[in-house]
């Protein structure tokens, strides 16, 4: 669930895949994945009750009292002046409170996502975020007060102060703000009440989420060790497990179905108190993206599915000997698909060779997540489902999240996460402040880096069945992160703007999420009873509403992206290295115009989805 860090500190942030990569009994599978590591978190602290972890807490607090009595209310006067008391000192104090406050905050987070059933985690994760949240309430009145003061004051402090300059981009980024902007005290109200109301119900989420039980053929499992099971050769595995997973989200509807009415109330107040237009506008905003561009990418989206979801599934549905496939047949593995798991070290080798035929330093650079125990790869009880990236803060180093199960889909969704691991350290360098890259650009080096992977691995194969096993798994996983997720861009859009007309039930949400589904999935997979239950389990609706569509931007900026490295001759590493290493310093239209690529061009998103429609062209090619 990519999340743009927050402009208050000590909120926890990670990236995350589309796809959730399952999961299934490990207890047969352990001997041939090999060892699998777990994260180092003693890099950030040394335990939840370490006293070291406690004085930077302490420390941490102190020093936002302090900014605050010595900042506030001063700093159209600090704009006026330079050294110690100029507004770049000013700016360089905030920082290294932010980095402060997020490190406190990530190693609270990651804490938590280790092992969300275990209460003391619980405990540690809520008590430090209100902690963390009353330091934020000293410096929140920063952001605000910079952006009070007129732009021909803050034009001649950049040009005067020369620390100042240097956060001129956060400084310009941070006017984009400034409309919607509320009053001092309601913004610290905002504040204050979000660990009572959102951050609330997202732990609810969690914890729920971390609880369910999935009863197959006796055996009682969690949701990724269910899902994996969709991945399952045998039609009979995967009909139970998808009964099973209807059965338990069925169970289980009020909760979620309050959870969902909740946030999406608690957005609507949001917005309409800052005075937001569109309900997705304040997601626009968060990504630095105009909200004209996000439409042309749905809508060209949408245009495509015929071509797209539609003829692949009517494909796929032959090759099974199907004339319409189930839903729970979407990602059933081809009769020639290879059975065999890939060991850790075998998809380890396989990520760093792609990486380092694309450039040596990219590989070096993923080898310290293995080398260093960046890394936490076992899927087992209790554990955060899916996969993320964390970039913590740039003082310390990300870390990464996977559930690992030996499936080529895993081993996708391990180039994805180091993709963005890559990015997060290439970009520390930009300090706390401008690091953090938004939604639209932050998928670029994870899906540049499964495509790297594939296109290594796609390569070394001969036999065409095996060719078109990982033909076909490729053109899933871009329906899945394309198609899918804009789907779920058209569901959200649909539930919030119903919600805006009053409470839904949990039958009125089902009905959205099957409408969309019908549309993007086509007449080849056949919708049944118990699918309009399995809106409950996607994260990204409650973690960061209107988050998906960065997905299908990244993709097919990078099927884009890729066409231009496959054609260049020389330099295209070192303008990639530039595009990454910027973070969030930069516009995407500044980041992409050395490549020759511009998002607001109409045929942008038909060249990216283009890719998608030749790979299909290719596997219908091997059927003659």
């Amino acid at each position: 669930m990519t999340v743009k860090h927050p402009r208050h500190p000590g909120s926890y942030a990670a990236f995350a895949h589309a796809s959730s990569p399952g999961g299934q009994d490990l207890s047969q599978n352990e001997d041939a994945l090999g060892d699998l590591p777990t994260w180092r978190l003693q890099d950030l602290y040394e335990a939840r009750d370490s006293a070291s972890f406690n004085t930077d807490l302490k420390k941490a607090a102190e020093l936002a009292q302090a900014f605050e009595t010595k900042w506030k209310g001063k700093l159209e006067q600090a704009a006026q002046a330079s050294g110690s008391e100029g507004l770049g000192a000013a700016i360089e104090e905030f920082e290294a409170l932010e980095d402060l406050a997020g490190k406190l905050g990530s190693f609270a987070g990651l804490t938590y996502f280790s092992d969300t059933s275990d209460p003391a985690n619980g405990k540690f994760f809520g008590d430090v975020q209100s902690k963390l949240t009353e330091l934020s309430s000293h410096l929140l009145f920063f952001t605000l007060e910079l952006n009070r003061i007129e732009d021909a004051i803050i034009d001649r402090c950049l040009e005067r102060d020369t620390k100042a300059a240097h956060y001129a981009p956060w400084l310009v980024d941070l006017r984009k703000d400034k409309p919607y902007q509320l009053e001092d005290r309601l913004e610290q109200l905002f504040l204050e009440k979000s660990m009572t109301s959102a951050a609330a119900f997202n732990r609810l989420f969690d914890e729920t989420m971390s609880e369910l039980r999935f009863e197959i053929d006796g055996e009682k499992l969690p949701l990724e060790r269910t899902l994996n099971l969709l991945q399952e050769a045998d039609e009979g595995v995967r009909a139970r497990a998808a009964a099973a997973l209807s059965k338990t989200f069925k169970d289980n509807l009020r909760v979620f179905t309050l959870i969902t009415n909740t946030l999406a109330k608690d957005k609507e107040i949001s917005d309409r108190w800052r005075g937001f237009e569109d309900i997705a506008d304040s997601r626009h905003l968060a990504n630095r993206v105009e909200r004209e561009v996000v439409d042309a990418l749905a809508s060209a989206v949408r245009e495509a599915y015929p071509r797209l979801s539609h003829r692949y599934y009517a494909m796929k549905a032959k090759w099974l000997g199907m004339e319409q496939m189930n839903f729970w047949d979407r990602n059933a593995p081809l009769p020639e698909s290879p059975k065999a798991l890939i060991s850790w070290n075998q998809a380890r080798q396989t990520v760093l060779d792609a990486y380092g035929n694309f450039a040596p330093e990219m590989a070096d650079i993923a080898r310290r997540f293995f080398d260093e125990q960046w890394i936490d790869a076992p899927a087992r009880p209790g554990k955060a489902p899916g996969a993320f990236a964390h970039p913590t803060v740039p003082s310390a180093h990300p870390y990464v999240l996977v559930n690992y199960l030996g499936k080529p889909r895993d081993v996708m969704t391990l180039a994805h996460e180091l993709g963005h691991g890559v990015h997060q350290v290439l970009a520390g360098g930009q300090g706390a402040l401008m690091c953090q890259t938004p939604l639209t650009l932050a998928e670029t080096a994870s899906v540049f880096g499964e495509m790297l992977t594939f296109r290594a691995l796609l390569n070394k194969t001969a036999d065409s069945k095996e060719r078109k096993a990982m033909l076909a798994q490729k053109v899933e996983d871009m329906i899945n992160t394309v198609v899918r997720q804009i789907a779920f861009y058209e569901f959200e859009r649909k539930v919030h703007a119903a919600r805006r007309q009053g409470e839904l039930t949990a039958e009125q949400i089902g009905q959205l999420w099957l409408s969309v589904q019908t549309d993007s999935l086509g007449p080849s997979i056949k919708i049944s009873e118990g699918y309009e239950t399995w809106w409950t389990y996607i994260p990204h609706f409650i973690h960061s509403p209107f988050y998906v569509y960065a997905y299908a931007f990244g993709d097919c900026l990078v099927n884009s992206l890729y066409a231009v490295y496959q054609n260049a001759e020389e330099g295209f590493q070192q303008k990639y290295f530039d595009l990454l290493k910027a973070g969030g310093s930069k516009h995407h239209s500044e980041l992409l115009a050395p490549f020759g690529l511009d998002a607001t061009d109409p045929g942008f998103w038909s060249k990216g989805l283009s890719m998608i429609e030749g790979l299909i062209d290719e596997l219908e090619a091997l059927e003659h």
